[in-house]
């Protein structure tokens, strides 16, 4: 079992900056991937980045890559989502996950899931 709280969500006005982390406890946190996920009012829960037990291997979203940056650190059992030049559209629910094994952009391959932090981007 691994137990998932994310925190930093909030609310930022568009063009700035935002950093999400994920707290793991239970099993061993390098034993799995993680990713970040997110849903807004009214769509289906979507893949935002996902990176491997090492943080030697990431993959993001098209709309994602370039503005945002998935890391971990072991150590601290956290992973962390840096969002950059956020856009009204970025507004939306943001869940960790974690899975063993490889990276994955499905949702229906994670096993555990954090109760997720809130981001809203005022334009």
């Amino acid at each position: 079992q691994v137990q998932l709280v994310e925190s930093g969500g909030g609310l930022v006005q568009a063009g700035d900056s935002l950093r999400l982390s994920c707290a793991a406890s239970g099993q061993t946190f390098s034993s799995y991937a993680m990713g970040w996920f997110r849903q807004a009012p009214g769509k289906e829960r979507e893949f935002v980045a996902t990176i491997n037990w090492s943080g030697g291997g990431t993959y993001y979203a098209d709309s994602m890559r370039g503005r945002f940056t998935i890391s971990r650190d072991n150590a601290k059992n956290t992973v962390y989502l840096q969002m950059n030049s956020l856009k009204s559209e970025d507004t939306a629910v943001y869940y960790c996950a974690a899975r063993k094994g490889g990276i994955s952009s499905l949702s229906n391959q994670y096993a555990y899931w954090g109760q997720g932090t809130q981001v809203t981007v005022s334009s």
